[in-house]
């Protein structure tokens, strides 16, 4: 069975933006064909569950992630990390096996 953890500061960010747009059960996770690397992560609000979503709860905070997608993301952490002036999702995926130079893809 897949895993995919929320760290307490991603949890609480979560719930920050939901409460500030006033609805949403979670987060929704997915990857892309993208950059020089392969993929990259596509963040979402979701609204509504799809009936093949798989869901993650940690620290009250769901993430849903398609099928397609959690092969890619097994055994991930969401993290959400304040470095200076950025604040971001960091993904922690012990699948990545290289990063573009930017950051923003990555290859399985």
């Amino acid at each position: 069975m897949a895993t995919l953890n929320i760290t307490p500061a991603a949890a609480e960010q979560i719930h920050h933006v939901l409460a500030e747009r006033g609805e949403g059960l979670g987060l929704r996770v997915s990857v892309k064909p993208s950059g020089c690397s392969g993929y990259s992560y596509v963040l979402d609000f979701a609204d509504e569950t799809a009936p093949d979503d798989v869901s993650f709860e940690d620290h009250g905070a769901c993430v849903f992630v398609a099928p397609d997608a959690l092969e890619m993301l097994d055994g991930s952490e969401v993290d959400y990390v304040n470095e200076g002036l950025n604040r971001y999702f960091r993904f922690n995926n012990p699948n990545v096996k290289d990063e573009c130079g930017c950051g923003e893809s990555f290859t399985v």
